[in-house]
């Protein structure tokens, strides 16, 4: 088939930042055009690429010549744009999370299944070489039976040099605390590490370091996936210090590191230590390799999308759980 002519609809940090230098790079795919309401924001990637810049995705599913859409948008308004998009015959890779609770994302779960299956989700670190070299660590039994698993996720510094996107975080936040955001891509690492979902919610909790902010920016949760892996997770923003942010995997037999900003690996055991990395940093191969698998969907090389909507709207489903209950946890 020719060049699918992909638009990129979302130009905030994950827009402008990951998702369009993949498809600048990527030459089995044509930019053919940019939205966003921000006409700052237009300007700038219409600069750097020279695609058509429109205020709203209407004017993009005006035109026929476009194949696919990539939603770079806050998960409060990608429902509604992933359905006005699937509706038309097109594909769609969304980010996540896909929404902000499992209500408002009820409408994706009724899509009709011709469209659902054009239909991506974002959990784009999946995709990543590391994933499969640490569930192959843990299905293979180096590191021995009995697994507790520490993750803690910090990400989105306070930084007094960047107000613009402290507020941007807050804002984020009226839409649920971090786990709502960040626990799509980490609930579906679990589900792919441990070969299914959580069977029990053991229980959460959650701080606020500020009684100014609109939800707890700190919370976190034990968790028992299948197996009897015990998951204690937690998740954090808007700290001036962050914490490390990582994922350990300790057995009986041997302890499995994962680092969470370049996913290098590290696994000790009696027999000594072993590192494994990968060549560029995470984002350019994630992004690359979920954009490759995107392009795959359109051509129909892949038959199903992967990681598809069932996989995303589990992810929201759990994260939502994990919030639910931590916000008890503070009444």
């Amino acid at each position: 088939m020719n060049v699918p002519a992909i638009a990129l609809a979302g130009l905030g940090e994950i827009g402008l930042g990951a998702h369009l230098p993949a498809l600048l790079r990527n030459p089995g795919v044509r930019l053919a055009a940019v939205v966003d309401p921000d006409p700052a924001r237009r300007a700038l990637a219409a600069e750097h690429t020279g695609a058509p810049a429109f205020d709203s995705i209407g004017e993009v599913l005006a035109d026929p010549a476009i194949d696919a859409v990539v939603l770079a948008t806050p998960p409060w308004v990608t429902p509604n744009l992933v359905g006005r998009v699937a509706a038309t015959g097109r594909f769609v890779l969304a980010e996540k999370p896909l929404a902000v609770s499992s209500s408002a994302a009820a409408p994706l779960a009724k899509l009709p299944a011709g469209q659902r299956k054009r239909v991506q989700v974002g959990l784009t670190y999946r995709h990543d070489p590391a994933l499969e070299v640490l569930r192959d660590w843990i299905v293979s039994g180096r590191l021995g039976d009995g697994l507790l698993v520490r993750a803690h996720i910090y990400d989105e510094r306070r930084a007094p040099d960047a107000p613009e996107h402290e507020r941007r975080i807050e804002a984020t936040l009226a839409h649920g605390m971090p786990v709502v955001h960040e626990g799509a891509h980490v609930f579906d690492w679990f589900a792919t590490l441990f070969g299914g979902p959580p069977e029990r919610l053991e229980d959460s909790w959650a701080v606020a370091t500020r009684p100014d902010l609109p939800s707890a920016n700190l919370c976190g949760a034990r968790l028992t996936y299948p197996g009897g892996v015990t998951v204690l997770a937690e998740f954090g923003w808007l700290t001036d210090a962050l914490p490390r942010c990582e994922i350990s995997v300790v057995g009986d037999r041997g302890h499995a590191e994962l680092d969470g900003f370049t996913f290098d690996l590290r696994l000790t055991t009696a027999a000594g230590v072993e590192r494994v990395a990968f060549d560029e940093d995470r984002t350019t191969r994630c992004f690359d390799l979920q954009l490759t698998r995107f392009t795959e969907l359109i051509s129909g090389a892949r038959a199903v999308p992967s990681p598809g909507l069932a996989d995303g709207l589990a992810a929201l489903e759990i994260s939502e759980r994990v919030a639910v209950l931590a916000a008890w946890s503070l009444a």
